[in-house]
Formats: C-alpha cells, sequence, structure tokens
C-alpha cells in the first residue's frame, strides 16, 4: 500500500479545510451535497495517509 508523505497530507487536510469554509460561508444549506465528498476524501487521506488518487496515478505512470 503506498502511503502518502506528510506534505501531501498536510496539504489534503489544509485544502479539505479550506473548501469546507467556502461551503460553510455559502451556507449549508445552499450547496449541494456532492460538494461533502471530495473534503471527505481529503480528510480520509490526511487522516490515514492512504489516497486512492496516488495509488492509481502511480500504477498508471509508473513511478514507486
Amino acid at each position: 500500500m503506498i502511503k502518502a508523505s506528510k506534505a501531501m497530507r498536510f496539504f489534503f487536510f489544509n485544502v479539505a479545510v479550506l473548501i469546507l469554509a467556502g461551503i460553510w460561508m455559502t451556507g449549508f444549506d445552499k450547496v449541494h451535497w456532492f460538494s461533502y465528498v471530495i473534503p471527505a476524501f481529503f480528510l480520509f487521506a490526511a487522516a490515514v495517509g492512504i489516497c486512492p488518487g496516488l495509488i492509481i496515478a502511480r500504477k498508471i505512470f509508473g513511478e514507486n
């Protein structure tokens, strides 16, 4: 299993917080439910260190 580095995990956390801040400023009842999916994935990747996007990209481009 490929783990994200600490820098990537910090990046995922910051992006998730910025997206959620934008949702909060817009209004939780005004945004579509799908807007919560990306921050949820980013927070999961930041907490656990497993990022499906990185795994798929490394398989496609063959980088270790």
